[in-house]
């Protein structure tokens, strides 16, 4: 393999690391997007959750 070729190769290949490195930082920033969303939706459900105690609660005192 000449050295020219060898440049070539070496060039894209980098190339190729490169757009590989930026795939898995968009991928990393999407998937911390994903998890802090489905933590947010769990703290809306156990919010949920607790209101519908509260009530089942509110309504069994009334219904006494």
């Amino acid at each position: 393999m000449s050295q020219d070729e060898f440049t070539k190769l070496f060039k894209y290949m980098e190339k190729r690391f490169d757009d590989l490195e930026k795939r898995f930082d968009k991928n990393d920033r999407d998937h911390a997007d994903m998890r802090g969303a489905i933590a947010e939706l769990g703290g809306q459900l156990r919010d949920y959750h607790q209101e519908m105690i509260f009530l089942a609660h509110k309504v069994d005192r009334l219904e006494r």
